[in-house]
């Protein structure tokens, strides 16, 4: 059979050029080079390629800051605001008030430690404020303010009088630049209260509010001047004015329920923890202050039930955080809920299994979260859960439990790191006793 003949698809076909076809090869082969060259300097976008992502403006992101201040956010807030610092870094007002947000969100925080890194986080941005604009009244201020509180941390030992210092030179030189400036007053007012120097800070906070009683850190100033000298009634008026400005921050309302607990007014400080409490659950904070404060209170009130849910509560909203289980183990303590106090004890401070912290909070293994804790190192701030902790397995030591093994261990760390503390040495010395009558040796 013939078959048709067929050229190969893949051999060259024999035929004769056109000039004009090669003038116009030559003329496409240009404008490609040409268009392949726009494309690389940027002037022309490719048809098919994407669209790209509009860029958050600095006023976006200090909008959304405002809204999670108002809200009580205060994570929020600092967040947003450190986004439209990284978009406009030179914009000496955007550090300010990140500044003065991370001096306030330290309340949220419940170590030492954690307050005194964000404290410092708070001063290093009022430094980069006046690294953009020295001659800034309100740098000068917020960098006082971040001082004073800095000077309060429990972390700064024999540093506080320097750094109150350093605060009060800092709130001089805002007034020397605007001597109008109302929160360099007021923030000025609060140093000289943490100087105990209450005639000169009622002036300064009296000269705040009458240029400008808008604010809600000219009332809350005013308000710790009259609890740092005792006027807890007034305290607590110029806190709840604050919080009419301001009705979102939980701080201020712990700070009435803290006045209302010294006035023995419980009901009320009851109230006021719990407003906090409800403030941080509509925002989905996880915040176990609150209910810590509750704790505290009902212990004070004589009511061990009340304060150990409130507690464990606590827990339940941080399960990962040891000192919830620490505080869990002293509210225990003061109800003296001595066996259950030794494993909120042991979490807290020695750490233990996903089991056995679950057992603590009395969860649900099948549907809480399960999480092993790393116990809190001796310091400040557990000096006296460790001492509490070596006290409660003394008296509880029995020789079927050999609780005095680890009862010496503890009391031996508390009287090495804090030999001068009388109070915490009389709790070692007892608790020490206890387990010699047993016919332990103690090596001190």
């Amino acid at each position: 059979m013939n078959l048709p003949h067929r050229d190969s698809l893949f051999q060259k076909k024999k035929h004769r050029s056109s000039p004009y076809s090669i003038v116009l090869l030559l003329a496409m082969i240009i404008a490609l080079l040409l268009v392949m060259r726009d494309q690389q300097q940027g002037r022309i976008t490719p048809l098919f390629m994407a669209t790209p992502t509009a860029t958050r403006t600095v006023e976006s992101f200090v909008q959304e800051a405002e809204v999670h201040f108002v809200a009580g956010d205060l994570a929020k807030a600092l967040e947003a605001f450190q986004n439209a610092a990284s978009v406009d870094p030179n914009n000496v007002e955007l550090w300010v008030e990140l500044s003065r947000i991370q001096v306030y969100s330290s309340t949220l925080l419940v170590s030492s430690e954690d307050k005194y890194n964000r404290l410092n986080e708070a001063l290093d941005s009022a430094n980069r404020a006046l690294e953009i604009e020295n001659e800034n009244s309100t740098a000068h201020a917020v960098k006082a303010f971040a001082l004073d509180w800095l000077a309060s941390s429990a972390l700064v030992g024999d540093q506080r009088d320097s750094l109150l210092t350093q605060a009060e030179q800092e709130a001089v030189s805002a007034l020397q630049l605007d001597g109008n400036n109302t929160l360099a007053l007021a923030f000025y007012a609060e140093i000289l209260t943490d100087q105990m120097k209450w005639t000169q800070a009622g002036q300064y906070i009296d000269q705040a509010l009458e240029q400008d009683d808008t604010l809600m850190d000219v009332h809350r100033i005013s308000g710790y001047l009259q609890e740092s000298i005792g006027n807890y009634s007034a305290a607590i008026t110029e806190y709840k004015k604050a919080a009419d400005i301001n009705p979102n921050l939980t701080f201020l309302y712990m700070s009435i329920g803290v006045n209302y607990r010294e006035l023995e007014q419980y009901d009320y400080a009851l109230d006021y923890f719990a407003k906090a409490a409800d403030i941080n659950e509509q925002l989905g904070v996880k915040d176990p202050i609150p209910y810590q404060s509750i704790a505290k209170t009902y212990v004070q009130q004589g009511y061990p039930l009340s304060a150990s849910l409130n507690a464990r509560k606590a827990v339940q909203l941080k399960p990962d955080d040891a000192y919830a289980y620490a505080f869990l183990g002293d509210i225990y303590h003061k109800s003296r809920n001595y066996e259950s106090e030794i494993l909120a004890f042991q979490c807290g401070l020695e750490g233990c299994t996903a089991e056995e912290s679950c057992e603590a909070r009395q969860c649900d293994s099948t549907t809480d979260t399960m999480v092993a804790i790393e116990g809190l190192p001796l310091n400040v701030d557990t000096k006296d859960y460790y001492a509490e902790y070596g006290a409660v397995l003394a008296a509880l030591h029995r020789e079927s439990n050999g609780y005095c093994e680890k009862a010496i261990q503890v009391l031996e760390m508390v009287r090495k790191a804090f030999p001068e503390d009388t109070v915490i040495m009389g709790v070692v010395d007892e608790s020490e006793g206890i387990c010699e009558s047993y016919g332990y040796q103690i090596l001190k």
